[in-house]
């Protein structure tokens, strides 16, 4: 065997055994697709979130089914964001007193305002308009 056959079945045998872990890392980004929504992440108005009870003053609720976070003031009014990621369009579910988390990427967001705290992440959320019928916290139209 000569000297160039020897180094190109080593470039092969290099290739085969590096192919597995560029494999591995492509299979972690398409996890976090998974977690991502084709929708806009807004609920139709008139979508029942929850009681409004389940909201403290000064605190947060994610209502996981529509993607909603609601948050309410130490005054009592309530504001709602989409739990959608503006960075990458990954639904966030973990929430941590007013912090929520994306676990596709880490861009932490204010559920109290929608502004971002921590990237990658550069654009706030989507306000979501709420109204409370009945005890309960609704979407509303927007103004």
């Amino acid at each position: 065997m000569s000297g160039s056959d020897d180094l190109r079945r080593r470039t092969v045998l290099r290739g085969a055994a590096l192919t597995p872990v560029a494999g591995l890392a492509l299979t972690g980004c398409a996890g976090a697709e998974d977690d991502r929504d084709s929708s806009s992440g807004t609920p139709e108005p008139g979508t029942a979130l929850g009681p409004e009870s389940d909201v403290p003053a000064g605190g947060s609720k994610v209502f996981d089914q529509q993607k909603v976070v609601v948050s309410r003031t130490e005054d009592g009014a309530l504001k709602a964001w989409s739990t959608v990621c503006t960075h990458a369009g990954c639904v966030m579910t973990q929430l941590e007193g007013t912090t929520i988390t994306c676990g596709c990427h880490g861009s932490r967001f204010d559920a109290a305002n929608g502004q971002v705290l921590n990237p990658p992440a550069t654009v706030p959320l989507t306000e979501v308009p709420v109204k409370v019928e009945n005890g309960k916290i609704v979407t509303a139209q927007a103004s």
